[in-house]
C-alpha cells in the first residue's frame, strides 16, 4: 500500500472517531461477547478478546480492500 493512502486513510478513520466521541455515540465496542472480565476482592481483570478479534478482523479486511 502507498503511504500517502495510508495516511489518508488513518486521517479519516481519525475524523469518524472524533465526531463519533464529540456526538456520544454508544458503541457497543469492549462489551462484545468473548471479552473477558473477572472480579474479585479489591481486583478487577478484563480482556477484551471479542473486541480485539472483532477490530483484527476489520483492519485486515481494510488492508485487503486497499491492496487490491
Amino acid at each position: 500500500m502507498h503511504p500517502g493512502k495510508l495516511l489518508i486513510l488513518l486521517g479519516v478513520l481519525c475524523i469518524g472517531a472524533g465526531l463519533l466521541w464529540l456526538l456520544g455515540v454508544k458503541l457497543p465496542i469492549g462489551r462484545l461477547p468473548g471479552d473477558i472480565t473477572i472480579r474479585k476482592e479489591g481486583v478487577t481483570f478484563y480482556f477484551p478478546l471479542g473486541t480485539c478479534l472483532l477490530i483484527s478482523l476489520v483492519i485486515s479486511f481494510l488492508f485487503w480492500l486497499f491492496k487490491r
